[in-house]
């Protein structure tokens, strides 16, 4: 059942929706974690998000307490079988925050999209029509570099990257930004890289001092300076079903997203 946006997130037609993919074809880097995260920061402040969950993991639906094996349809639908994408939108728990849940039955679309019509830009067309209900829609993409990841890079903007502070933290990247850099020649000119994310930071060691250090060398200003620390409050909430800034509002995780949401606003 889709839900009805109020007056809270939708604003009139002035406005269009900034649409961030959040990306890394590399698992547990805090993909799933920093786009729910950000998404309720951003609510917060006001900003009506759309939260689109494109892994079909569904981490992004149930860390905002969706139950995504009590679901009959999900964006599997919209980008499959025209199910109007609105009448899937779920409200959450965060005030101005909205998701389009995942299930497993997204894992089938990798495979039905390669013989589908425009299959590089189902999505965009999916997205198409809300755009000017929200401020910005944010989509978390599937740990690979599928056709799943590619409709997330053509109906984007921008991309935002989460970077773990690990060692080989920059190993991965060069394909992901050979995919972004296919995308942006043939399918979506306007794509750029918005900011990019460290994530679980250990300040105590000297590891992720040297990470940090190595990736701003390579992506410059591009690198948030805002950065996540390593929390176990960050890594409990998803199983409450919460975003680190209801579970914990005023520990350091919840601290450092409503940072990092300030720096995106900052940037837009």
């Amino acid at each position: 059942m889709g839900a009805d946006l109020g007056t809270e997130a939708t604003g009139g037609e002035s406005r269009k929706a900034r649409v961030l993919a959040v990306v890394n074809q590399k698992g547990g880097v805090g993909k799933s974690t920093t786009a729910v995260n950000l998404a309720a920061a951003l609510g917060d402040m006001g900003r009506g998000v759309l939260l689109v969950d494109l892994d079909p993991q569904g981490n992004t639906t149930s860390g905002f307490g969706l139950d995504k094996n009590q679901r009959q349809e999900c964006v599997y639908n919209a980008l499959l079988s025209g199910t109007p994408v609105e009448t899937l939108i779920e409200p959450v728990s965060v005030e101005n925050v909205f998701v389009v849940p995942a299930t497993i039955q997204l894992a089938g679309a990798e495979i039905e999209l390669v013989s589908a019509f425009s299959r590089e830009t189902k999505l965009k067309g999916v997205l198409s029509p809300i755009l000017h209900d929200f401020d910005f829609v944010l989509i978390d993409c599937p740990p690979s570099l599928g056709l799943l990841t590619v409709n997330a890079l053509t109906a984007a903007d921008g991309v935002i990257i989460p970077v773990q502070c690990e060692y080989y933290a920059l190993e991965g990247l060069s394909k992901l930004l050979e995919s972004f850099k296919l995308v942006k020649t043939h399918l979506n000119p306007g794509l750029e890289i918005f900011g990019v994310v460290m994530t679980m930071y250990d300040s105590r060691t000297k590891l992720s001092q040297a990470v940090l250090e190595e990736v701003r060398d390579f992506f410059g200003d591009k690198v948030f300076e805002t950065v996540i620390p390593r929390s176990v409050r960050v890594s409990e909430a998803p199983s409450f079903g919460q975003p680190v800034t209801v579970f914990d509002p005023t520990g350091r995780g919840a601290e450092a997203y409503r940072s990092l949401a300030a720096e995106v606003l900052s940037r837009v």
